[in-house]
């Protein structure tokens, strides 16, 4: 089954987190790709440079998101909120999170540099994650490309791993509730255990149905979910590269998203 022709791509990163794109060249990649929209959902943060919960850059419109992980229990997760208008307690919380993301950052250069007696040659800033210590370690003198200085030294089993702090599910849910017109579970099949992570969608207002999955008939147990919880259904590529599109929302399921960001307040009716 193929997946349909999408106008909009709701999953993206950029400098301000692991990825490559910045807010100017983002339109340019979405143009390249098709697409009339896109949401920048940067890991644990709200981009700087975008100044309302929807905004248009050089004919492309923007959804203001994020990504945020969060502790459920056995079970850690990623919930993507759209239209975000940042409250004091979200701001705060980010912060926190930012600061320790940063610590951690210099904690696993710190490990991988005696690890490999190499010196990387990358300045710790805010937005630091294990990415950009991967490419660091790919451009250093150490033989390791990207992925095997995930497998071998990075990863959550490497010698180099460092866990960071997770806000707790409640108070993610709540702080992102209070913040932002809709929250979503993003990649359910990329979980350890998809049922769990798909049972939190009771609580949600949306889940991730269109990803760029190795087999897509995994997404098909989905439509009972969504049905079950009414749950919008949002898609993207989640892409840390140029390449956009990957995945998305075709027209007429977009036009449902849409929906909600007008109903909130997001963008004008």
């Amino acid at each position: 089954m193929s997946t349909p022709t999408p106008v909009a791509d709701l999953h993206l990163h950029t400098t301000a987190s692991d990825g490559v794109l910045t807010i100017e060249t983002l339109p340019a990649a979405a143009q390249r790709a098709g697409l009339q929209w896109v949401a920048v959902t940067d890991h644990d943060l709200v981009h700087p440079e975008l100044s309302a919960p929807v905004t248009v850059h050089d004919g492309i419109t923007v959804v203001r998101g994020i990504e945020l992980r969060v502790d459920a229990g056995p079970l850690t997760v990623d919930l993507l909120g759209y239209g975000v208008e940042p409250t004091p307690e979200l701001e705060a919380e980010l912060t926190r999170l930012q600061d320790d993301r940063l610590d951690r950052g210099r904690r696993i250069i710190d490990r991988v540099e005696s690890q490999l007696d190499v010196a990387l040659d990358l300045d710790p800033k805010p937005g630091l994650g294990r990415p950009h210590i991967a490419r660091a370690i790919n451009d250093s003198e150490a033989r390791y490309d990207v992925s095997r200085a995930f497998a071998e030294l990075i990863g959550e089993n490497g010698p180099c791993y460092v866990a960071r702090s997770i806000t707790p599910f409640d108070r993610g849910l709540e702080l992102l509730s209070e913040s932002c017109a809709l929250v979503g579970l993003a990649h359910p099949f990329r979980y350890p255990d998809p049922e769990a992570a798909l049972e939190l969608t009771a609580e949600l207002d949306a889940v991730e149905y269109y990803y760029p999955y190795d087999h897509w008939e995994e997404t098909l147990s989905l439509d009972l979910i969504c049905d079950q919880h009414d749950l919008l259904v949002t898609g993207g590529s989640d892409a840390h590269d140029t390449e956009l599109g990957r995945a998305g929302l075709a027209a007429a399921e977009f036009g449902r998203f849409r929906r909600q960001l007008t109903q909130t307040g997001s963008i004008p009716d």
